[in-house]
């Protein structure tokens, strides 16, 4: 791509291919159908894709079931698949710019954030898990002399995967990265609200060396592709990311057709506690501005339910409140622009409907209008609730945009009792400077990770999951290799000479 243009000028310039991708190969939907993409930004159409439907499943699972049983992939050396995964890598990086127009073009978020965070996360994971996958080692049991108890992981065989629409290329990498490390083939099914960067990669890995029918895409809607993957007789697990609602439906899938494994990464709302011992409650305030409003609030770990000790509330709202200017949606396409468009008017109309409620169940809203409805894309503003109560639906339900509630509370058995008053237990975050308390919450909230004095500091090497609710089994870190191995004993009896 010419550096010198415009990101405008790049997304006229780009070409795009909507087909699916079936064993090494861009193919038409079986049935012939497509389904048009339009992009948030404007309201443009991006390109016709594929619509996938069971015929189209069949034949990716079968390509996957091929390449997996033939062992072109997983009877390779790990030492031979890490050089492939670090091809992969470096290949996801010298296209950053493309990926990072795609992932904007497709579901809104800044053109900046897109290529400093989203294609270089991506990237990195896949390379973590190739330079991991040959040191990590198999086990033998402490038997008596007269045995030898071995204990492998093997790849699963055909894992389905399905993925989101906010984070597409991350949540891709986060599932592709164990599941081809250890060996396993891959059918992926995108959001319709967002293929077109799980297409690419899927290019960019046969360059790689990825051998045909390793790692398909097939595009298409959820209660179409997506049932079909994860009713598949011949698929092994399912890999999902996406809501509860839809979480539910994959255990139900997994129950009606062969108990495949299912490991679900689903909903939050996270709890930020902030008490009032904590020295620079202006930073807090800071961090939790940036952490909400990120991605537009679209977020399954996005700290919307903000717990502040009453004797601070007053000025950690007003501070919060001071953010909100900068962080004021804008072109996604400008290189300058923080905050950008929600996915699509039908995510706009939901956030919009939790805005009204919230006004309507009585907290106090700072900014919450649809803005830049002049361009066509689907814009709100970072909306702030003052004087929430947990009751509230705003402070119940998963929102996914960029709207915030801030609860008062008096104590800390309080503020603990709130902070688990919900469904979920993704995330929480805990401000305080007694060492103390600061343990002491940390070890009372039920959350796969909680935060201490800051918020979305993460890394590859430590595990994404939740309790409860918020779904089950980890991505990232070592942990993630459990979910695409299974564990095998092979026990051998030692006869006296």
């Amino acid at each position: 791509m010419n550096p010198t243009q415009s990101w405008h000028d790049r997304a006229a310039a780009l070409t795009l291919d909507g087909r699916a991708f079936i064993n090494g190969q861009r193919t038409t939907s079986a049935s012939g159908e497509t389904f048009d993409k339009h992009s948030p930004i404007d309201g443009r159409r991006l390109a016709p894709i594929a619509r996938g439907q069971t015929a189209d499943i069949d034949a990716a699972v079968a390509s996957a079931r091929a390449a997996f049983e033939d062992g072109r992939w997983a009877h390779q050396p790990p030492a031979a698949r890490k050089k492939v995964l670090q091809r992969f890598a470096e290949l996801i990086l010298s296209h950053r710019d493309e990926l990072a127009l795609l992932e904007t073009l497709d579901m809104g978020k800044p053109i900046q954030f897109s290529r400093s965070v989203d294609v270089p996360a991506a990237a990195r994971t896949i390379a973590w898990y190739a330079e991991a996958i040959d040191k990590v080692y198999d086990e033998i049991a402490p038997t008596g002399r007269n045995a030898l108890a071995l204990i492998t992981r093997e790849a699963m065989g055909v894992v389905g995967v399905i993925v989101p629409w906010n984070y597409p290329m991350i949540m891709a990498a986060w599932k592709l990265g164990p599941a081809l490390a250890t060996g396993n083939s891959v059918v992926m099914k995108p959001s319709e609200k967002s293929p077109l960067t799980a297409l690419r990669l899927a290019e960019i890995a046969l360059e790689a060396g990825l051998p045909p029918g390793v790692f398909n895409v097939v595009p298409g809607f959820g209660h179409e592709a997506g049932e079909a993957l994860a009713l598949h007789m011949d698929v092994d697990a399912i890999g999902f990311t996406g809501s509860t609602r839809t979480g539910r439906r994959m255990l139900d899938y997994a129950g009606r057709s062969n108990l495949k494994r299912v490991y679900n990464e689903l909903g939050g709302k996270s709890a930020f506690l902030v008490f009032p011992d904590h020295r620079d409650p202006a930073k807090a305030a800071r961090t939790v501005a940036s952490s909400l409003f990120f991605n537009q609030g679209e977020s399954c770990n996005a700290p919307s339910r903000v717990l502040v000790h009453a004797s601070i509330a007053d000025e950690f709202v007003a501070n919060v409140t001071a953010q909100m200017p900068g962080w004021q949606p804008a072109d996604p396409l400008d290189p300058a622009t923080v905050m950008g468009a929600l996915v699509d008017e039908g995510q706009m109309r939901t956030v919009l409907g939790y805005i009204d409620a919230g006004r309507a169940e009585g907290a106090v809203c700072h900014g919450g209008e649809r803005v830049r409805t002049e361009s066509g894309g689907f814009y709100v503003q970072p909306t702030v609730f003052d004087h929430a109560t947990n009751d509230m639906r705003i402070a119940r339900e998963e929102v996914f945009g960029p709207v915030m509630s801030v609860i008062r509370f008096e104590t800390e058995e309080e503020a603990v009792r709130l902070a688990n008053a919900t469904p979920y237990g993704l995330q929480a975050s805990v401000w305080s400077h007694d060492l103390n308390r600061a343990h002491r919450v940390a070890r009372a909230l039920r959350a796969g990770t909680v935060h201490v004095n800051q918020y979305d500091e993460d890394d590859i090497t430590v595990p994404f999951g939740g309790y409860k609710q918020s779904g089950n089994g980890r991505d990232k870190s070592l942990h993630a290799l459990e979910k695409y191995t299974e564990l095998k004993t092979t026990w051998l009896r030692l006869d006296d000479a």
